[in-house]
């Protein structure tokens, strides 16, 4: 199959042959199958939002996809990821193109080129100005690691890390900045909702609660940390894709030809098959999911480098959360 790039009449995406074949089932441009809203992704993405000025009740999404080109650590499905969840928040949750900044190693523009430097601003932009009744989404396809511990807040002794494409020369985001910037600041009446796809990212948010969940739906949420890291009023929920001691994967699988993070497809797909009413429902069947793929097509998983020697290859995907709340009520709202 060749990579060249044309329109698929199915979905209007533009994208590589192979990848349209993956996702539709066929060649494109004329894949001739009624594709699944998840997959309509690969679109042309949209330029750099402006200054967050849009009307109360806004909806804003950042949205980081990290392949890694240059590193032996390279991913496969990382834009793959960001392209989708675009796709679907803007079909599925009506949020604005314009509103959607997306962060990716594949861009020419430097602003949206996934550097430490670029994603803490972006995550700044992401919060700055928000207030009751907006809704904010933060999703991460990347790499993830641990770093030691210093200052004492953390159960396991180790805090989580997001790598930006550039970590090995300006290190990587520690779960303390990315609570004191994107979960600190959200007043009442806010909500974001984080997608971390990434190996250790458990409690990458560093949020003060985490829902313990077993096959039957039953729970109790404990506490992540020593120490309150809250909001000052708002609500941050983080669906991740691994406990911290844990490595996340990469799978073919479920779509063919194209590469995915495991965690990202579940969790579209459950949204898309109306399997996600509630926090509870989603987390269920995200997990179902994948240990479907992991039993069934364990050839096909792709685990992404872990740093540790403790970590295990069996992904649990995790609830965490601001505060407590009952996950089989709740409706999920994003």
């Amino acid at each position: 199959m060749t990579g060249r790039t044309q329109w698929c009449t199915r979905c209007g995406a533009s994208s590589p042959l192979r990848r349209c074949a993956a996702f539709h089932g066929a060649l494109a441009p004329a894949c001739g199958a009624a594709a699944p809203l998840w997959a309509q992704a690969l679109l042309p993405l949209p330029p750099p939002p402006s200054s967050p000025t849009s009307p109360h009740g806004k909806k804003r999404a950042l949205l980081v996809g990290i392949s890694y080109k240059r590193s032996w650590k390279r991913l496969e499905g990382s834009v793959n990821d960001v392209n989708c969840m675009k796709f679907l928040l803007q079909r599925r949750f009506g949020f604005p193109e314009p509103s959607i900044l997306v962060l990716t190693d594949g861009e020419g523009n430097p602003r949206r080129t996934p550097t430490r430097e670029n994603i803490l601003e972006a995550m700044r932009w992401l919060v700055s100005g928000c207030r009751r009744g907006d809704s904010l989404v933060f999703h991460f396809s990347g790499h993830g690691s641990q770093l030691a511990d210093k200052d004492g807040d953390e159960l396991d002794g180790y805090d989580e890390t997001l790598c930006p494409v550039d970590y090995q020369k300006s290190g990587a985001i520690v779960d303390d900045m990315v609570n004191a910037i994107l979960v600190r600041p959200l007043p009442q009446g806010v909500t974001l909702h984080a997608v971390v796809d990434a190996c250790h990212s458990g409690s990458a948010l560093d949020l003060p609660f985490v829902c313990n969940m077993n096959s039957k739906g039953d729970y109790q949420w404990e506490s992540y940390s020593r120490l309150p890291k809250g909001t000052s009023g708002g609500l941050a929920v983080c669906f991740s894709s691994c406990g911290d001691d844990q490595t996340s994967s990469e799978t073919n699988a479920f779509s063919g030809n194209a590469t995915t993070g495991a965690m990202t497809y579940c969790f579209i797909k459950a949204v898309e098959r109306g399997s996600a009413r509630t926090y509870g429902s989603l987390l269920l069947n995200i997990r179902k999911s994948i240990r479907k793929s992991e039993a069934g097509a364990a050839a096909s998983i792709i685990p992404f480098m872990g740093k540790f020697l403790r970590s295990r290859s069996h992904q649990v995907p995790q609830l965490s959360s601001s505060e407590r709340f009952d996950v089989n009520q709740k409706l999920l709202t994003l």
